[in-house]
């Protein structure tokens, strides 16, 4: 019984998640079926919203990847099944969105706010050893010199 439970964990643990693709779905040919894998591997699950529709078990994947399907036997590019499920459902159902203008900040506020990071730690550093005083006012600068005088 101990080996049973040994070996059950193990798979567990090794287990890799199978992909959702049900067999009704692959297409008899291979070439138009891993066309359709990779197309489907970078679109997203709009309900799941970080799977692949490759990999969601969702209704509405599953209707994605037929319709990924149906548009492949039709004769479409994969730029024209892109292409017609942006328009359907937006941008947002790409997994890696394009560079566009309109994309420019999503791809670059990493590093500008890396950059900004780096410079707020590069100014903190050089005013580390830096202390600011408080200038003192013009009487308290007559006091001190009344104060010298007197001494003398």
């Amino acid at each position: 019984m101990r080996r049973f439970s040994i070996l059950l964990m193990a798979l567990i643990i090794f287990a890799t998640p199978a992909l959702a693709v049900n067999p009704d779905e692959v297409l008899e040919n291979p070439v138009l079926e891993q066309r359709a894998r990779d197309i489907s591997a970078k679109l997203r699950c709009l309900v799941c919203q970080n799977q692949s529709i490759d990999a969601s078990d969702a209704a509405l994947a599953k209707d994605l990847r037929v319709l990924v399907r149906e548009r492949l036997t039709a004769g479409d590019t994969d730029e024209q099944i892109f292409d017609y499920v942006v328009d359907r459902y937006g941008e947002f159902v790409l997994l890696q969105p394009k560079m566009a203008m309109h994309t420019l900040v999503l791809w670059f506020m990493p590093i500008l706010a890396l950059l900004a990071g780096i410079g707020i730690f590069i100014a903190r550093i050089r005013n580390r050893g830096v202390t600011k005083t408080a200038g003192l006012s013009d009487e308290e600068n007559e006091l001190i010199l009344k104060a010298l005088q007197k001494d003398e």
